[in-house]
């Protein structure tokens, strides 16, 4: 617990102390019963329920963000509402504490254990408040659902409103980082695993403690099906680092320059307003921005003073390029237009096509702001970085004529309210690396020298 932020530490203190009250005053009002009292089948299924959300609290499926995963163990705690109450639905929460998942901190046991008796008690309220009927047999199935439905919409956006709170306090995300569209489509999915609380109440009605062991399966299937998103995501992330990864080979000085890039594209979309979709498209625009560097002889990138004609134009076709080699990826969506126009000026003397104003399309000019803002502000092998207000002052002096002033504008405006860390300077290269790029064709403070041939 020591290397969290004092405030997360104040946060899991408080609601490890409230989780502990509130089962505390229902054993001692209910003198220790659960539902139906100490003897009966109540105990059995509160056992059983318990051990149903250990086995899913112990196999979760990791998420994008660090260090954070999601299982479908709360269908178990909101089945324990209608079985056993919201004292039994906090205990089989509660029982987050013995998960038995590999290198879990004992503060993140308590934090899970009591967010999730919480959840699980404040839904059994809810539940009741509703006119719910507790226990089995029920007499009509249908009248659990209403109340049972009031109950998952209080236990999930609570479950995932404490859990936010401690990620946002501990400083793991922040709000760029989880969008609100995709945090209310998430919070809608996972609404949806819910009904799996509802499907072991049906099955338990009729073959008892076997529901628990029936339900393992479509609980396994969710799951999985966590697992596959998930593992998109990585491919994906895979794809585009392989193929940073071979464009910065070019030159040892340039390493990180695309995910900078991608990075400050992301600032602009974010304060433009973008959503989550054309977020995720902008963010792999920036990070491939430069493909098409891989079909530019190295000779030319590396050549020091000016270019002739033909290399001139081999650095022209460069953007084009880079569209060839990524136009089979069918997930980049709008990336295409970002790689293919970011070398294109707000006054139509860019290229490949000379567009110009709003014929360039967004993400390209998005990309331009930030390709050229990270060039000037990186070191290189002729020149030092420049400091990022003379950086943001170079990009308001071009704004109108290589820039699109609107994303200058914003791309300001997130600097000073978010900051910029710029990149260290990197060492001398080791033994067998390539000669490094003697000039920078995206730093608009130098631009391509073409010698004319006669």
């Amino acid at each position: 617990m020591r290397e969290l932020p004092w405030p997360a530490k104040v946060y899991i203190i408080v609601l490890v102390t409230a989780a502990a009250a509130l089962i505390g005053r229902d054993l001692v009002v209910e003198g220790g019963g659960i539902g139906g009292g100490l003897d009966g089948p109540d105990w059995r299924t509160l056992v059983v329920l318990a051990l149903l959300f250990l086995v899913c609290e112990s196999a979760p499926t990791l998420l994008n963000i660090e260090q954070t995963a999601v299982s479908v163990s709360f269908s178990a705690a909101l089945a324990a509402v209608v079985l056993v109450g919201p004292l039994g639905a906090a205990l089989v929460g509660a029982v987050a504490v013995l998960s038995v998942r590999p290198g879990l901190p004992p503060v993140k046991r308590l934090f899970n254990g009591a967010q999730f008796a919480v959840c699980g008690y404040a839904a059994g309220v809810v539940y009741r408040l509703a006119g719910g009927p507790e226990g089995l047999p029920v007499e009509r199935f249908a009248d659990l659902l209403v109340p049972y439905a009031a109950a998952a919409a209080v236990f999930v956006p609570l479950n995932v409103l404490l859990i936010g709170v401690l990620l946002r306090l501990a400083s793991v995300v922040s709000r760029a980082q989880v969008p609100l569209r995709e945090a209310v489509r998430f919070l809608v999915s996972y609404l949806g695993y819910a009904t799996f609380g509802l499907l072991i109440v049906g099955l338990w009605a009729s073959v008892q403690s076997l529901a628990a062991v029936l339900v393992l399966v479509p609980v396994f299937i969710a799951r999985w099906a966590f697992g596959q998103y998930r593992a998109q995501e990585r491919s994906y992330e895979a794809t585009m680092a392989a193929l940073c990864q071979a464009v910065e080979t070019k030159d040892y000085y340039t390493r990180g320059h695309c995910t900078r890039v991608s990075k400050a594209a992301t600032m602009i979309a974010e304060e433009i307003g973008m959503g989550p979709r054309r977020l995720r498209a902008i963010r792999y625009a920036g990070m491939l921005h430069d493909v098409g560097k891989l079909g530019v002889p190295t000779k030319v990138l590396q050549k020091e003073g000016p270019l002739t004609e033909e290399e001139y134009a081999a650095i022209q076709l460069h953007p084009m390029r880079g569209l060839e080699i990524v136009k089979g990826i069918d997930f980049l969506d709008e990336a295409f237009a970002g790689i293919m126009h970011h070398h294109e000026r707000h006054d139509g003397k860019g290229y490949p096509m000379g567009l110009a104003g709003d014929e360039i399309p967004e993400f390209a000019r998005i990309i331009a702001v930030a390709d050229a803002f990270d060039s000037m502000t990186s070191d290189r092998s002729y020149r030092r970085a420049k400091p990022v207000e003379v950086a943001l002052e170079e990009l308001r002096k071009n704004a109108g004529t290589q820039f699109d002033p609107v994303m200058v504008d914003a791309f300001v405006s997130a600097v000073r309210r978010r900051g910029w860390d710029p990149p260290v300077r990197p060492p001398a290269p080791p033994t067998g690396q390539p000669q490094t790029v003697m000039k920078d064709h995206d730093d608009p403070t130098t631009p391509i020298q073409v010698a004319a041939e006669r």
